[in-house]
């Protein structure tokens, strides 16, 4: 899924980057307050992880004026405060959930995945259609429970079709979704791993239905169970 992370401190932001990056996320960066702000209401995240306190607009600030505004897209606030009083103005504001640094990113990426299984369309831990399964937990993907060994790049793919289970979604959807703000990606590419990924969990059950179906001049999507 797509994590912007906000935190004027470049170490910890890259670390963050790094780490989530290894995880399958796509991550685009922010350094500072409006920064922040400016580009969690330029593109769809699915979870943003934001400093408190930072040059520009606290993160306080941007959590207070997304959540005006009609964003409620889940935010983890960081920050070096840990007193009881900084934790009810986060929260306040409209935060999801806290973290003081110093911290895990063990703990950090297990907060990430409580919060990306709060919406009502996501809250099961394990996404299916017809036999094919992803545990999201493991990081696991099985068709007829064999395993299909996807790579990091496919299973974010197939992770992003599945939770919009029955949505065309265009490749340059897709892009957005999966692939870092900055990355140097077209929609060939998209194309090209939905090859691979069709080969994976389609090819070797030639006697199931086919999973991800093309909507000429649209994109792509997984149908409801059969």
């Amino acid at each position: 899924m797509k994590v912007l992370v906000v935190e004027d401190e470049h170490r910890i932001a890259q670390a963050i980057r790094r780490g989530l990056t290894q995880e399958g996320y796509a991550v685009d960066l922010a350094f500072d307050g409006d920064e922040g702000y400016r580009t969690a209401t330029a593109d769809e995240y699915d979870v943003i992880v934001m400093d408190i306190m930072m040059p520009g607009l606290s993160g306080i600030e941007i959590t207070k004026k997304l959540r005006k505004e009609g964003n409620h897209t889940p935010i983890l606030l960081l920050t070096a405060k840990g007193l009881s009083r900084d934790v009810v103005t986060g929260l306040d504001a409209g935060a999801d959930d806290y973290l003081p640094k110093p911290f895990s990113f063990d703990v950090l990426l297990a907060r990430l995945r409580a919060l990306l299984r709060r919406p009502a369309e996501v809250m099961d831990t394990v996404l299916k259609v017809d036999d094919l399964e992803l545990d999201l937990t493991r990081r696991t993907a099985t068709r007829d429970g064999k395993d299909l060994h996807l790579s990091s790049k496919e299973y974010a793919i197939l992770e992003y079709l599945l939770r919009n289970k029955g949505r065309i979604l265009s490749k340059n959807t897709i892009i957005s979704h999966v692939w870092d703000f900055d990355a140097d990606v077209l929609p060939n590419n998209v194309e090209v791993f939905i090859t691979y990924l069709r080969a994976k969990i389609e090819k070797p059950f030639p006697d199931k239905r086919s999973i991800i179906e093309t909507v000429r001049g649209f994109g792509y999507v997984i149908k409801e169970d059969k």
